[in-house]
């Protein structure tokens, strides 16, 4: 059953992805095109994680939800099939296609950090368009950060599992299959506080980098850096790993280093962007207002003075936070 923008989005599927697909759709006849209608403002819908387009033919993609699940279209997103309704969760972290074998994986649990950051279940696979689902293990990962396939070979994956968001855990690192899923190596662990964010691989494969990433999320605070966060490369597709960002570098290290992204360019060149907040200075941080409650002082409370708070200051604080 297919089914159209309007009841996409009244499902609570992103109002975004309306706007993936109107620079595409502007290429068109006018007399073909669809006619867009503004139906919101609305509540918070589901995030855009990833998208996996044809290369082939870019009218058909796949896309991710962080908690909305997965969707197909083969008309250029004006109709989309949800394919990913019938698995026990709909919590997604990442999806990665091997269109030449139509193999697709799906990570499940949301690699954002927030307190709407929900855990899934470990891995999925599909050969069938996701007429057919396989469970393919990591059931403890709860976050899947991300997934890379050799191109060569869609049975050689890898996948960077983030880890619990609330708690520590050891089923966290680069996870790696030679066999579609039904065996996984732990290639890459550093600590029960740290997972891994993003992988990048060369078109080759023959160099692929992993951004590690230390967090820790409680329903009154976040702490998004860690010593425990950096950048490796692996020379053998995966099997074994060398930490790149060491002291001396030129990228940050220590405590303060937030979320990693990773982009390759060619065999020599890799760029790298983190969230680097957690290092800022007080003087170079937003000021407060004077009546708003900060981190610091939240963290301080007496249960006395927890009690105290009107519901206003307390549901400020964790709007903002």
């Amino acid at each position: 059953m297919k089914f159209s923008f309007q009841a996409i989005v009244s499902k609570g599927v992103s109002i975004c992805l309306l706007l993936l697909s109107v620079s595409a759709l502007y290429a068109q006849e006018a007399s073909t095109a669809p006619r867009l209608e503004n139906i919101g403002p609305s509540i918070m819908s589901g995030r855009v994680v990833d998208l996996e387009v044809n290369p082939e033919d870019s009218t058909e993609f796949y896309v991710a939800y962080a908690s909305g699940g997965l969707w197909h279209t083969t008309d250029n997103g004006t109709t989309f099939n949800p394919i990913f309704d019938n698995a026990p969760t709909q919590n997604i972290g990442d999806i990665a296609m091997h269109w030449e074998s139509r193999t697709l994986y799906v990570g499940t649990g949301e690699n954002n950090s927030s307190r709407s950051s929900y855990a899934g279940i470990g891995m999925f696979k599909t050969t069938s368009n996701g007429e057919n689902w396989e469970h393919i293990g990591l059931e403890d990962s709860h976050h899947i950060g991300r997934i890379v396939i050799n191109p060569k070979d869609p049975n050689h994956i890898l996948v960077g599992v983030i880890g619990h968001l609330y708690t520590t855990n050891k089923e966290r690192g680069v996870f790696v299959s030679s066999d579609g899923g039904k065996t996984w190596e732990n290639s890459l662990f550093i600590n029960e506080s740290t997972g891994i964010i993003d992988l990048a691989a060369t078109e080759d494969f023959s160099a692929i980098y992993a951004a590690s990433w230390q967090r820790d999320r409680k329903a009154w605070n976040f702490e998004g850096s860690g010593e425990g966060s950096g950048i490796y490369k692996s020379e053998d597709q995966g099997r074994s790993w060398t930490l790149l960002t060491t002291e001396g570098s030129g990228f940050p290290t220590g405590s303060g280093v937030g979320r990693i992204g990773l982009s390759v360019f060619d065999n020599q060149t890799l760029y790298a962007v983190h969230d680097s907040q957690f290092r800022r200075k007080p003087s170079q941080r937003k000021p407060s207002k004077n009546d708003e409650l900060t981190k610091d002082q939240f963290k301080s409370l007496s249960v006395k003075e927890f009690l105290a708070l009107s519901d206003k200051a307390l549901n400020e604080f964790l709007k903002s936070n």
